[in-house]
């Protein structure tokens, strides 16, 4: 038996490449996404009703890594990128179907765009989302449920500073503060691959957020940011 899924949409994302976003959902609460719904299901009586809910499933397509196909075992970041365990057993992005699952916050929706608003999202821009559904918190809340090896929150967040230069540009950029906001929160959960986190010296690292290129060094245990621009 073979399934045919069609995207009911896509996410307009602050993230524009897989580096830098959240390894989990809900970790950086600034991160402000928008769903627009597709031709066949921007229907308005799709939404009716989702407004009651604070929080949505979203269940989507890891479209930059499908067609890179699965592997049986996999090696998690939060085990140091080293120890290999079971596809099934992680989050992995490499998987036999592709699919991956996130909560997030909804904050508005635009009934006549059928559009929603919602935010500590970690998917990158224009992922297709295959369906949403409601959070439901006396069922998919699980109060002694275990974790594994990822039993516990990640790690105390890195200190994150700005540099004369970073802040000067950040005063030029629409929305300067609320960006600030967003650049702290992603670079406190320490992007860098595991494999990096161990090496000495001091490099230069850059992603996208938005139209902003951040570039940032660590320093001291830190993380410095040099440089803002659009």
């Amino acid at each position: 038996m073979s399934l045919q899924i069609t995207p009911i949409g896509y996410i307009r994302s602050p993230y524009k490449e897989k580096f830098g976003v959240p390894r989990q959902p809900g970790l950086v609460e600034s991160a402000i996404a928008h769903i627009q719904l597709s031709d066949g299901f921007d229907d308005p009586n799709c939404l009716r009703g989702i407004e009651q809910f604070s929080h949505l499933w979203l269940i989507f397509s890891f479209h930059q890594t499908v067609e890179k196909g699965w592997r049986p075992l996999v090696r998690p970041p939060r085990l140091g990128g080293n120890e290999k365990i079971g596809v099934f057993a992680s989050r992995s992005t490499f998987r036999p179907n592709g699919l991956g699952l996130s909560a997030v916050k909804l904050l508005d929706v635009d009934h006549a765009s059928s559009k929603l608003t919602v935010c500590g999202i970690d998917l990158v821009d224009n992922t297709p989302i295959i369906d949403i559904k409601p959070y439901l918190s006396y069922s998919d809340s699980i109060t002694d449920a275990q974790s594994g090896y990822a039993g516990a929150p990640p790690s105390a967040s890195m200190p994150v500073s700005f540099s004369p230069d970073a802040q000067r540009q950040l005063e030029n950029i629409s929305e300067g503060e609320a960006q600030k906001i967003l650049i702290t929160e992603v670079l406190s959960q320490d992007p860098r691959p595991a494999y990096q986190k161990a090496q000495s010296g001091v490099r230069l690292y850059g992603m996208t957020l938005h139209d902003m290129n951040i570039q940032w060094q660590v320093v001291d245990g830190g993380n410095v940011v040099v440089s803002v621009r659009q």
